[in-house]
């Protein structure tokens, strides 16, 4: 099983694992925001998650996660 974990107070919704993700799964959600006022990217739909980890690369604030 993977798990995909976003660090909210980190991100700061730049959408850039959203663009990337090959499932589609990652979204930025727009009902809660952080400490820092951003709304942040959250995984949608986690047993679809396939680890391939291309979110994490791309996020500039290391704010996401994938363990397999």
């Amino acid at each position: 099983m993977v798990k995909t974990t976003v660090e909210s107070e980190r991100c700061k919704g730049c959408g850039l694992c959203t663009a990337v993700c090959p499932k589609k799964i990652i979204e930025i959600q727009k009902e809660n925001r952080n400490k820092k006022g951003y709304f942040y990217a959250v995984c949608t739909q986690p047993l679809s998650c396939i680890g391939c980890a291309i979110c994490a690369v791309m996020c500039p604030d290391c704010a996401i996660t994938v363990e397999k």
